[in-house]
């Protein structure tokens, strides 16, 4: 079901968006449309967190696709991975946004607000949004969490490739994809290089 995430972390993340990210907890579904991912690329990518090789906390990177790698962001957000490419390779691919499909009302009440453009707006409030914890670390897709396929796929016109945001190591690289001017974007809709 998941053996595209197998390929390059460049492939997959562009290919991600549209998807709905999905989760079932306790018998209730929330789920948000994937508009915005970065890219990362272990050994190749300053900014990975497996630029410097393999360690207790990145271990879920190196399992290759189709695992979650999950971590917390200053101390303080949960941040989800879908780890692409081959084990060994420590790529992932960060999802930054979502839009809001299902389960909105339990979303405002786990976010403690009910604006929908901002409950899953960031990654650390879309994962608050679908209760994503640390917990969901090194686990496979498939379980509470899955991906369900875009009702209608989007052109490579539909699709922006930007500089990743709030990093400070190899900032340059076009490596966030995001779903062009759409409102539930984290950072910028339209700012290419």
């Amino acid at each position: 079901q998941y053996d595209w995430l197998r390929a390059d972390a460049l492939e997959v993340a562009p290919r991600l968006l549209g998807w709905e990210l999905v989760t079932n907890i306790d018998g209730a579904e929330t789920a948000g449309r994937i508009v915005e991912v970065e890219a990362y690329h272990g050994a190749k990518d300053p900014a990975s967190h497996a630029f410097r090789g393999h360690t207790p906390r990145n271990s879920p990177m190196f399992a290759g696709g189709g695992y979650i790698y999950a971590y917390r962001s200053y101390g303080i957000h949960t941040c989800i991975n879908i780890v692409t490419g081959p084990s060994g390779e420590a790529q992932a691919v960060l999802i930054r946004a979502v839009e809001p499909t299902v389960g909105l009302d339990l979303m405002a009440a786990r976010r403690g607000l009910a604006d929908p453009g901002l409950l899953a707006k960031g990654p650390g409030r879309l994962t608050q949004a679908l209760c994503i914890t640390l917990a969901d670390n090194g686990t496979v897709l498939g379980g509470h969490i899955t991906l369900r396929p875009p009702q209608t796929l989007l052109s490579p016109q539909d699709i922006l490739a930007t500089p990743r945001v709030g990093i400070s190591a190899a900032q340059d690289f076009p490596w966030r994809f995001i779903i062009k001017e759409n409102r539930f974007v984290s950072g910028p809709r339209t700012v290419a290089r």
